[in-house]
């Protein structure tokens, strides 16, 4: 009897200047998507955090909410002035902000999705990164809070009718970061003041329980930060970032990597390595596995934990590398030059890059590649706004391995062409390696003694273990040169 496979289809929503549509795949049948949703003219689109529902712009004061299983539109909006928008994560609650005529003037406002009725109303000056969403709630919508003057606020999220329920005062916060699954803390972040240094802070999201923080961890030098929490909201990575670096070690300020964890057994810098390299840790910044060096700025995992991409975007060439962090193996390396954004499938087998506008107006387009790097799919655009997965569970889906093997079984001829040229490639970097004579000792900072020093703690190696054939034979060399100097100056007294 034939196992009848549950997993939900994987699907894409691309929105181009006239609209988005829909794709169905990967996998395709014919090596071409099929289209779930025929095109709808919009100026922006955003599925909820679960998948469920599909936020629709299609002007500046209608706003369309459709249910991602029946590609039915639920229902319209009509807000004025809109500047932005947002769907909770499980989509319930629509949060829009409007222009303000006064200060008086309430210009966010909490839309129930399934009613149209408003349940709540607040104003706020402007939509920062750090203000916008101004309501935020966790992955289950249990919890929901606000960052206002001095405090942090906190909602029913069953009956915003109650309004706030529980205030939590930290004088001068100016970013809050609310861990979303489970919603059971809050990270925020206090400036430095007056000689007092910055600090983030973690609490527990509770009425009887909020009084003191659970962790803590305070910065000098400090401009801005970044708030990342893990999933299962047990750790808080932090990057800490000054505009100007007082060491004079480098021109565009300087930034720091710290680590927190909600049980107080961690607090601090995470020990990063001189020159630059990608490195797997533990919860306690141990070090776990080591990715080497070259021009990487972006790390993607896919959402089972198994493989993860290596890539440099942005300003960098695009090469990248696919690891099997399980088996602690590179997979293959390839490249996606150009590309904008990056991210995997929910089912965790494909990985999709795109090049899109207004960041760069020409060569725009899809690439999406198997776990292993080769290529799958391929489409350019003459212009192209967004590309995105649609959201899953990755508990949807079946055991990564056997995932694996059922793309594998495909037998895709375009896979079988990239792997013989990947191969070739190989050989001949390998040869040209072989033959090459090797390059002068990069440049070394001043701080790059530090490095060392952390790195022989890390690794339990010694300083001349660490020192590379190139420092050796440098390091030979002076010392020749100081005895044939000395060895002048005998002779010339």
């Amino acid at each position: 009897m034939a196992v009848v496979d549950t997993s939900p289809s994987l699907e894409i929503l691309v929105r181009g200047p006239d609209g988005f549509t829909v794709w169905t795949g990967p996998p395709y049948s014919n090596g071409q998507p099929g289209i779930k949703l025929e095109r709808i003219p919009c100026s922006n689109a955003k599925f909820s955090e679960d998948g469920c529902k599909l936020m629709v712009m299609k002007s500046d004061s209608v706003i369309s909410i459709y249910d991602c299983k029946s590609s039915k539109e639920l229902r319209s909006f009509e807000v004025p002035n809109i500047l932005g928008a947002t769907l909770s994560p499980c989509g319930t609650y629509l949060q829009t902000f409007q222009k303000a005529s006064s200060p008086q003037e309430k210009n966010v406002i909490l839309w129930k999705t399934e009613t149209g009725e408003s349940v709540y109303y607040l104003f706020q000056k402007n939509m920062t990164k750090t203000t916008w969403p101004s309501i935020r709630f966790s992955s289950d919508e249990a919890v929901a809070c606000r960052m206002a003057t001095n405090e942090i606020q906190f909602f029913d999220t069953g009956d915003f009718s109650k309004g706030i329920v529980n205030r939590l005062r930290i004088p001068g916060v100016a970013a809050v970061e609310l861990s979303k699954s489970p919603g059971t803390h809050v990270a925020v972040f206090v400036p430095e003041s007056k000689g007092i240094p910055a600090s983030v802070q973690i609490f527990v999201c509770g009425k009887d329980s909020q009084s003191q923080p659970v962790a803590r961890r305070s910065f000098f030098r400090c401009s801005t930060v970044q708030l990342n929490w893990n999933s299962g909201s047990t750790g808080l990575l932090v990057v800490v970032q000054s505009d100007v670096d007082k060491t004079n070690q480098s021109y565009y300020g300087e930034s720091k990597l710290n680590y927190l964890t909600t049980d107080g057994t961690h607090e601090g810098v995470v020990p990063l390595i001189m020159p630059a390299k990608a490195t797997v840790f533990d919860k306690k910044c141990n070090p776990l596995l080591e990715l080497g060096t070259g021009p990487y700025n972006t790390v993607r995992w896919n959402p089972k934990g198994k493989f993860l991409c290596l890539a440099g975007f942005g300003n960098l060439p695009g090469d990248m590398a696919f690891w099997d962090y399980m088996e602690k193996r590179q997979l293959g390396t390839t490249k996606a030059e150009w590309s904008v954004t990056s991210e995997w499938s929910p089912d965790g087998r494909y990985f999709m890059t795109a090049t899109t506008a207004p960041r760069l107006q020409v060569d725009n387009g899809i690439k999406i590649f198997h776990h292993n790097g080769s290529l799958y799919f391929k489409q350019m655009f003459d212009k192209l706004y967004q590309a995105e997965w649609k959201p899953e569970s990755p508990y949807s889906f079946g055991d990564i391995a056997e995932l694996v093997k059922s793309v594998d079984s495909l037998k895709i001829e375009e896979n079988k062409k990239q792997g013989q040229g990947s191969k070739s490639s190989n050989t001949s970097a390998k040869s040209t390696s072989a033959n090459t004579p090797q390059k002068p000792a990069a440049y070394r900072p001043p701080h790059a003694k530090t490095a060392e020093a952390i790195q022989a703690e890390l690794f339990g190696r010694g300083p001349t273990q660490e020192m590379s054939k190139n420092a050796l034979k440098n390091m030979k060399k002076r010392e020749k040169q100081k005895e044939k100097k000395a060895a002048e100056a005998t002779g010339g007294s």
